[in-house]
């Protein structure tokens, strides 16, 4: 008997344009916690941008534009309504009771793709971690028998024994989570230092932008990867050697703008494969609208975790799904951002000012020698300066056919 599939939840989306976050940013923001919804199995329908000086303390957008939501609602159910900042205890309580349906933050929405990633014990371990340290403060709503917490016969001693109760289990399961983690991290921590002698690079990029299709390609290996955000969770660590030079090469999980920071603390060892590497290799997708900001993202988020600084390769990735325009001599038309031809885009500033930078397409195997060669000449960098004994004459060993090796 053939199973039939659960039939995907349908899914409204909601954000604040600001001052600070004008609507085409939160009209792109939506775009991408659409492809989050997508990843989570769900269906966007509808999106609502509200303008306000900064989102709303009580209800985010506003009990005039909760209204006219619950309005639509009314002739187009939806199953979830997802919302792009992370939002209060309070806020939720009060959009459920105008909206009447499961609400969801971009924070939680991560967590349950990052749930569904999941597949070692060591990332599932993480992401329980996060889950519960996201659920802790937001637990009284999970009691939907109560309706709200308020006094009354029947009502508020029971309840509250039954939540402080769950509260103490969660505590309890966090403190035995994080004891775990901390072992796991002391394993991994030896396993780095034993890998010390060898030269480790680390891609990093912001999510699905063709890290696991480049580290599949550079180590032969057969790594898991499609369109879909968080595709990998766990660091993937290969042994590659490119010429006659061998390196430790690390997929990591991609950056998102907005990354729970119970993500961030959970992942620390995962993280600590970046703050250790020699040398980074960050990916973009370039065809992507909003790669710039990606790029930004991706930055800021180094800085974060103190991995900011370190000797990198700008990789522009997905050259065969941008619309590059040919080149001629005689078009006069002036260059913008939709009709760069390939060469053009190769000497604007995003190139120019992360240099070494190269235009590859990991899937069509475009500029793939380059790339070797960029990492070759790169990781002896490294090697010359910090093991200078080893050097012959001052010599880097020569000249080394590695395009196809």
């Amino acid at each position: 008997m053939t199973e039939i599939a659960p039939a995907r939840e349908t899914a409204i989306l909601i954000g604040v344009a600001t001052p600070v976050q004008d609507v085409d940013l939160t009209r792109d923001y939506l775009d991408e916690l659409a492809f989050l919804v997508d990843t989570a199995g769900g269906i966007p329908v509808k999106k609502f941008i509200q303008n306000l000086p900064h989102a709303d303390s009580r209800t985010y957008v506003g009990s005039g534009k909760l209204n006219e939501i619950r309005s639509w609602m009314e002739k187009h159910p939806a199953d979830v309504a997802v919302f792009d900042d992370e939002l209060s205890p309070s806020q939720i309580r009060n959009i459920e009771r105008v909206l009447q349906c499961r609400i969801l933050d971009r924070n939680n929405l991560i967590l349950d793709i990052f749930a569904r990633r999941a597949v070692t014990s060591y990332a599932r371990t993480q992401v329980e971690l996060a889950q519960n340290e996201y659920l802790l403060p937001r637990l009284t709503r999970m009691w939907t028998h109560l309706e709200k917490q308020r006094g009354g016969i029947g009502l508020r001693g029971p309840g509250e024994q039954e939540i402080e109760t769950d509260r103490r289990i969660l505590r309890y399961r966090i403190s035995l989570l994080k004891e775990k983690l901390k072992q796991i991290d002391k394993q991994m921590a030896t396993q780095r230092k034993s890998r010390r002698n060898l030269i480790r690079v680390a891609l990093v990029g912001y999510t699905n932008v063709g890290k696991s299709t480049i580290m599949n390609l550079l180590s032969k290996s057969d790594i898991f990867a499609e369109n879909k955000l968080f595709a990998t969770l766990d660091t993937t660590v290969r042994k590659v050697v490119i010429g006659t030079q061998p390196l430790l090469l690390s997929d990591t999980v991609g950056f998102i703008r907005k990354l729970p920071h119970a993500l961030v603390e959970s992942f620390k060892s995962t993280l600590d494969e970046v703050r250790e590497a020699d040398i980074l290799v960050h990916v973009a997708d370039i065809s992507h609208p909003a790669f710039e900001d990606q790029i930004n993202v991706v930055k800021q988020t180094l800085n974060d975790i103190g991995a900011a600084g370190k000797p990198t390769v700008m990789i522009f990735n997905k050259i065969d799904a941008y619309s590059f325009r040919e080149k001629d001599p005689d078009d006069l038309t002036p260059a913008t951002r939709e009709n760069l031809t390939l060469e053009e885009m190769e000497n604007t500033w995003m190139a120019r000012n992360n240099l070494p930078a190269l235009f590859i397409s990991a899937t069509k195997k475009r500029n793939i020698g380059q790339l070797r060669e960029t990492l070759f000449r790169e990781v002896r960098k490294v090697v010359v300066t910090r093991y200078p004994e080893n050097q012959v004459d001052g010599r880097t060993g020569g000249q080394v056919d590695i395009a196809t090796g």
